[in-house]
């Protein structure tokens, strides 16, 4: 989902607004930015049809799931679509959907958003 609103995001609010990325996790986390972060940065390149690049500020503390904010900043306004993850169970329980979900559908390849509708 957050995904799908950064890219609608990004399309609506064009290149009068600047976009950031800041991404929390725990402190044992090994990779930094996180795939996520990496992720979301290339569908607002992909939207804002840039080849800059679109700062990630990694945080790694404490035992944070995750969380990811998309910040768009504009003119005396600021955006932000954020997700936190207070537990892993969220992330089963997604997969849990998406197994119901493909048991429908033909073969191919499906991304979250296909099982989500949007």
């Amino acid at each position: 989902m957050l995904f799908w609103l950064t890219r609608k995001a990004a399309e609506r609010l064009g290149g009068d607004f600047d976009a950031k990325i800041v991404e929390t996790h725990h402190k044992m986390k090994k990779d930094a930015p996180s795939g996520t972060a990496k992720t979301l940065a290339e569908v607002l390149k992909a939207r804002r049809k840039t080849e800059s690049e679109i700062p990630i500020e990694s945080i790694r503390e404490g035992d944070v799931v995750g969380e990811h904010t998309v910040m768009f900043g504009g003119p005396s306004e600021r955006l932000e679509l954020t997700h936190r993850a207070a537990s892993r169970e969220i992330f089963a329980r997604g997969a849990l959907r998406a197994a119901k979900w493909i048991t429908n559908q033909p073969p191919g390849l499906y991304s979250m958003q296909n099982v989500l509708g949007l």
